[in-house]
């Protein structure tokens, strides 16, 4: 597989959009060799429809600006009402920043909004600029389906969420089991993954976590080139810094939660962001970054860290790559402000193939949208000085990786080449560690694979995960850290999304206890206390100054120190 393509399917709990109807589906990647179970819908998924519709003002009328806020109240039950025959009435109504808000009633009790519109639309002259409020509307905003995803390229493995993407892509969904403003539930929010250039946030919210009294919440932000590109026309016009538009969207998502969530039940001071992959990487930013700080109390990230171990671009970089894009649509000097608007111009899904084709400064040009940014507002300065020098929030931190995740493209195309670049004066003792220095063909590792998948998945994310870890507890914060061994297919082998199935899943009475790992469970309870452990659970020790961790293994769970600690204390990235 090209590296491109390995990037592609960094997966993706926003693979929900394309799940087929029986729940416990596999989805296989396009080589057939990354599969995980998401949380499938009892129900065949909508055909794709307008985000939002507007619910004539007879059903409820928006408040005066000055009046206090109405509490969340029972829709009448007329017969179906709207722009269209086919579109329902609300079940229930919200006030929120805005307007009202409609919202379905869900026989166990719970309560969904989808296409909750947190930011206007990033298109046209918004298109490359910081999330703005979205304008208030009459009436109540009600859509019975989820918006479309952020436009995207189509990969294989979510082509019908490609199909469906668009530019105007920032919204949310909320599942509740409260409407009351005293339920104060803790509220988890999710970044969905996808590399940064794919995937959605829908679907989430149908899955068995919703079930467990807390408010789940998933945002979508823009991908991509529309996600992550600089220019120096757009530093120049933005006070100096560009790109990161996309870290923008979530802080700006999370300022909506803060300012909305306790009229859906949620208690704004209790809010926990949890992310996979891409989605793991964007909350370790949202750690960084000082933008982002006090918006959230918590964090768990799963198989993604702030660096994903590369190196971070510069702004200056970062705004080369925006150059030779402009370069491809404008006959203008292609540093400039006319070719930044040619840009601006630009067919959106032209600009986002093109975007995926430049080449950045790092060892897999695959994972481009991958590589954090140092913009100097967003990021002041890379995520690994920001927690060095203490800076993160200091929250309760779970972080952790399957035993097995995803092959680089430059450890794929010459072994000894990647060590010697990625290791320096280092890699005697790296090929000493892999036993490459008796053996050019180690014998597989039973748990962890081949040793090219080895050293891929210690570069990217285990080493990574196990230096957040430790320097959260160097900075006096809770931390816990995890290695998952097991696949929800008892006959599949762990892979990059193999924890995804144990987060959204309940345990099928099938399978017995041991061998499924309880995440779910952890993450509620770490959302509920800051700390994951509880009664009926496996005593989860902190990662402290021994470095521990748990193991999820086909024989239940087991604490062991130091991951991989010989080699990891090689390696100085987040």
């Amino acid at each position: 597989m090209r590296a491109r393509g390995l990037a592609g399917i960094c997966l993706f709990a926003a693979l929900f959009a394309a799940v087929p109807t029986l729940a416990q589906s596999p989805i296989r990647g396009p080589d057939g060799r990354y599969r995980m179970v998401l949380p499938g819908r009892k129900s065949t998924p909508p055909k794709p429809v307008q985000p939002v519709t507007s619910v004539p003002p007879a059903i409820a009328a928006a408040p005066p600006e000055d009046a206090p806020a109405p509490p969340a109240v029972l829709a009448p039950a007329p017969a179906p009402v709207g722009p269209a025959p086919d579109v329902p009435a609300p079940d229930v109504i919200v006030p929120v920043s805005g307007g009202q808000l409609g919202g379905e009633a869900w026989k166990d009790g719970t309560f969904a909004f989808k296409a909750v519109p947190f930011a206007a639309p990033p298109v046209g002259p918004l298109r490359w600029k910081a999330p703005q409020d979205v304008a208030a509307w009459s009436g109540v905003r009600f859509s019975p389906e989820s918006a479309p995803g952020c436009l995207q390229a189509d990969y294989g493995w979510q082509t019908k969420t490609s199909q469906a993407s668009s530019e105007d892509c920032l919204y949310l969904e909320i599942r509740t089991p409260s409407l009351s403003r005293d339920a104060r539930k803790p509220v988890m929010v999710f970044f969905h993954g996808g590399a940064n250039r794919a995937g959605a946030g829908n679907g989430t919210i149908y899955s068995d976590l919703g079930k467990r009294d807390v408010v789940i919440v998933t945002l979508q932000y823009r991908l991509g080139v529309f996600g992550f590109l600089s220019h120096p026309a757009l530093s120049a016009e933005q006070g100096g810094a560009s790109g990161n538009y996309a870290l923008m969207d979530q802080i700006k998502a999370l300022q909506w939660v803060r300012d909305n969530i306790a009229r859906f039940g949620g208690d704004p001071d209790n809010v926990t962001l949890f992310g996979h992959s891409a989605g793991g990487q964007d909350v370790g930013l949202m750690l960084a970054s000082p933008l982002a700080h006090g918006l959230f109390q918590k964090a768990i990230e799963e198989s993604g860290t702030p660096q994903f171990g590369f190196a971070p671009r510069t702004l200056a970089q970062n705004e080369a790559l925006g150059i030779r894009l402009a370069e491809q649509f404008s006959n203008d000097p292609a540093d400039g402000a006319k070719a930044l608007a040619d840009l601006r111009k630009a067919p959106a899904q032209t600009l986002q193939q093109a975007g995926d084709k430049l080449s950045p400064p790092m060892e897999d040009a695959g994972f481009i949208w991958d590589q954090a940014t140092v913009d100097g507002y967003v990021l002041p300065k890379s995520p690994a000085d920001i927690f060095r020098a203490g800076e993160g929030a200091k929250v309760p931190l779970i972080m952790g990786v399957s035993a097995r995740e995803l092959m680089l493209a430059d450890v794929s195309a010459s072994l000894y080449g990647a060590i010697a670049t990625r290791f320096g004066e280092d890699r005697g003792k790296a090929l000493r560690f892999y036993r490459l220095d008796v053996d050019k063909t180690p014998k597989a590792d039973p748990v962890l694979g081949e040793v090219p998948l080895q050293l891929s998945t210690d570069l990217m994310l285990r080493c990574p995960a196990d230096w957040m870890a430790r320097q959260a507890a160097a900075n006096g914060q809770p931390a816990w850290l995890y290695q998952l061994d097991i696949d929800a297919d008892a006959k599949a082998d762990v892979h990059h999304g193999s924890e995804l199935s144990f987060v959204f899943n309940d345990r099928p009475k099938e399978v017995k206890k041991d061998r499924w790992a309880p995440l779910m469970d952890y993450w509620v309870q770490f959302a509920k206390t800051g700390d994951p452990n509880r009664k009926g659970l496996d005593d989860w020790k902190p990662y402290g100054g021994k470095g521990r961790y748990i193991e999820f293994t086909r024989k239940g769970s087991k604490i062991e120190d130091g991951m991989r600690a010989d080699l990891c204390e090689l390696l100085d990235r987040p």
